[in-house]
């Protein structure tokens, strides 16, 4: 079978098409037959080498932490019913099994969550990551109806996720994204109100449409970004610095923090357990089939153009989430 493999660390090019005999399932495993693997920035971050003290993985590997597709092999304790049924699942990545860019992948059999019926597998692949760590992080910040929330970096899967699911459960969603042409994309997702995060008086922007301050703010950019965006924070809010883009997460104080009561979130805190994971994405499906949450498959890459897919990433150039499609 073809794989996209990470070579050696460094830029994109370093992810090149390769073979790798096709995979024989263990005893309590399963083949995917993969229609699409979602394309995470942290795989980019991974690629490039940085961050080798947290990620056990060393070239030459196999990236893609989810896939979409249907079970074309089961191993001999698995029930034989799965096979042909969709399904998608997040694929172990910790440097001692391939991952999901590559035309089949195999995963524990308890690993797998239905789709539902109907529910194209590029549009399930888009939920998988996105989906459970949105519905998590709403949880942990309980963000409900008399909330104002303001989602740091809207443009990406995960925050277009966050501004569905805050204009179905919040009572404000005010969102930012970097330049005109996303601020227009994330003004149809529903968001109250976007800043354009490009602009040097952005925050004074977003004070403004917060009415004041926000009582949660989802950070999916960190750096300078989030830090600005802690100080619209109403006290009392909870603060979410899960995100890294920048090239780093947001640095808040703690003392700070504690001064005005704000409850602060990091990226441990969406590490999930497996059963709890997939109790989430099989929610986060649901609300994909009910329409509370409509991911955005912005851009889709075949195999063979791993590479510039994540060029596109890096280059922040895409819009919504960013599949490969065997």
């Amino acid at each position: 079978m073809r794989v996209a493999e990470v070579t050696r660390f460094g830029p994109p090019e370093v992810l090149v098409t390769g073979r790798r005999p096709d995979p024989v399932p263990g005893p309590r495993d399963v083949v995917i037959a993969v229609a699409a693997a979602d394309t995470l920035w942290v795989e980019t971050l991974i690629r490039s080498g940085a961050g080798q003290d947290v990620w056990p993985m060393r070239p030459p590997y196999v990236p893609g932490g989810a896939v979409a597709g249907r079970v074309v092999a089961v191993g001999s304790e698995v029930e034989p019913g799965l096979s042909g049924r969709a399904v998608v699942a997040h694929v172990r990545t910790d440097g001692r099994a391939e991952g999901g860019y590559a035309e089949q992948a195999v995963v524990p059999a308890a690993a797998l969550v239905d789709v539902p019926d109907g529910l194209p597998l590029t549009v399930a692949a888009a939920v998988l990551h996105d989906g459970p760590t949105a519905l998590a992080l709403f949880d942990l910040t309980g963000i409900g109806a008399g909330d104002t929330v303001l989602v740091v970096g809207a443009s990406g899967g995960l925050g277009i996720v966050s501004v569905q699911l805050a204009r179905a459960r919040a009572k404000r969603v005010v969102a930012t994204a970097r330049g005109a042409a996303k601020v227009e994309q994330v003004r149809r997702l529903g968001a109250d109100a976007v800043v354009d995060s490009a602009a040097p008086d952005w925050p004074a922007r977003a004070r403004d449409a917060l009415g004041g301050a926000a009582d949660v703010v989802l950070d999916n950019i960190g750096g300078a970004v989030g830090e600005a965006a802690f100080a619209l924070l109403a006290p009392g809010g909870r603060f979410s610095a899960h995100g890294t883009p920048s090239g780093r997460f947001a640095q808040i104080d703690p003392q700070e923090a504690q001064r005005r009561d704000v409850r602060l979130f990091g990226i441990g805190d969406v590490q999930l357990p497996d059963e709890q994971r997939r109790r989430y994405t099989a929610t986060a499906l649901a609300e994909a089939v009910a329409g509370t949450v409509a991911p955005v498959v912005g851009q889709t890459f075949p195999l063979d153009d791993a590479a510039a897919a994540h060029a596109a990433i890096e280059a922040r150039t895409v819009f919504g989430t960013t599949l490969l499609i065997p």
